[in-house]
């Protein structure tokens, strides 16, 4: 499947001719005619871009924009009939990525979704480059090498990050105190099993709110530390 358009305007001449455009290029479209049938498809489905008229009955363009935008990032374009500039400014404040001026050419419609769904393309996969581990509000990234709970910093030292990366990257999974120190710290590290243990009782006094009761890092009784 194609990527997914919703296309909003009163006038059911100007959606007949985009919805036939876009599906001639393989994207399947829906299409609304007035802001409260718009507002209820954005707020049911996932679009990969939104086409959305200025003038609209029920609700403006710009208030179904203003409330998308509460819920969803999705692309949108406002198309205003007026061409003025506080119609482009107003429209680019409540949240819109871009708009087109009526009447425009179907041509330039499809060159500027397809120019947007790449440009939202790549910074999602910039996003997903550049790689985190989350899990109930603790984020870990592991590019900067950095921790976070509920977006404030956690200084640990390297050991105690490398620690808590292997133990979030394989949830629910039991480290011995012996894997942990071969894993972590290399085989041939003259040290023994009490590292592990007081770099655990270290990262517990950083990361959770009452060490004794521990809601990251548990252990399990004669075997070993994991992460649920």
């Amino acid at each position: 499947m194609g990527n997914r358009v919703l296309v909003v305007d009163d006038e059911k001449l100007i959606v007949k001719g985009i919805r036939f455009s876009l599906e001639q290029d393989g994207m399947e479209v829906d299409c609304a005619y007035d802001g409260e049938e718009a507002l209820e498809y954005a707020k049911n489905n996932q679009y990969d871009m939104i086409l959305l008229d200025v003038m609209l009955p029920k609700l403006s363009g710009f208030e179904v924009c203003q409330q998308i935008r509460e819920f969803s990032n999705t692309p949108i374009v406002m198309l205003t009939a007026k061409g003025e500039d506080m119609d482009k400014i107003l429209g680019l404040e409540y949240g819109a990525d871009d708009y087109i001026t009526k009447p425009f050419n179907i041509l330039e419609v499809k060159a500027r979704i397809k120019a947007i769904m790449r440009r939202t393309g790549r910074k999602n996969e910039e996003k997903t480059a550049a790689r985190t581990i989350e899990s109930r509000g603790m984020r870990l990234d592991l590019d900067g090498r950095r921790a976070y709970i509920n977006d404030k910093e956690i200084n640990l030292t390297a050991k105690e990050f490398e620690v808590l990366e292997l133990l979030m990257k394989n949830p629910n999974i039991v480290y011995s105190r012996e894997k942990l120190l071969n894993t972590v710290w290399g085989s041939d590290y003259p040290g023994d099993v009490r590292t592990v243990d007081v770099h655990i009782r270290r990262l517990r006094e950083k990361i959770e709110e009452t060490p004794s009761e521990p809601v990251y890092v548990h252990t399990k009784w004669g075997v070993g530390y994991y992460f649920a």
